[in-house]
């Protein structure tokens, strides 16, 4: 028997998600491609640019302007929630891509940052000849940290898979019908 001893390495992964669940909501896709489903918030502008935003049966998620564009920076502001929105989409892409394929993650990060344009000051009397493909989200960078029991060449198949089906990263890319009325 020998004294040296071999470093034993353990993975810790990150909690799995339901892999029949998810295969059986699959096949609802190919069943059905045409189903969509609808999500509500109901927003209520508390003052300044504060607002309180209900989802569901959730605490309300608050949203802000920092103080250099007159809010109370109590919370995020609108297009940081926006980007919040796109890095818990491509998480849950990940991970369910990940899954799919049989692979277990041990750390998933996303990093995001876009540069947002509001010289219209929300057009409230700033550069009021900006159309409105010169305004909002100019360029959106996402850098994801992904570790798993796969190789770095499958890891990255699958953050480019999770991407291309993303419906959040698909509606920041396409045009959408959009309309907005008074109540």
């Amino acid at each position: 028997m020998s004294n040296t001893q071999q470093a034993e390495t353990v993975n810790v992964y990150l909690r799995p998600i339901d892999a029949a669940g998810l295969a059986a909501f699959a096949e609802k896709g190919r069943a059905n491609p045409a189903s969509k489903g609808t999500n509500k918030v109901h927003t209520v502008l508390e003052g300044q640019y504060r607002s309180l935003n209900y989802v569901g049966d959730h605490e309300p998620v608050i949203v802000d302007e920092p103080l250099h564009l007159f809010g109370q920076n109590t919370a995020p502001a609108p297009g940081e929630i926006v980007l919040s929105g796109l890095g818990g989409c491509l998480a849950v892409g990940i991970q369910a891509v990940a899954t799919w394929k049989q692979v277990k993650l041990t750390k998933l990060e996303i990093f995001l940052e876009g540069d947002i344009g509001n010289s219209a000051a929300w057009g409230a009397g700033g550069a009021l000849d900006k159309q409105p493909a010169q305004m909002g989200f100019q360029a959106v960078r996402v850098k994801v940290n992904v570790e798993g029991d796969a190789s770095q060449e499958v890891l990255d198949e699958i953050v480019k898979h999770a991407n291309y089906y993303s419906p959040v990263a698909n509606s920041i890319r396409n045009p959408i019908p959009f309309e907005i009325t008074t109540a």
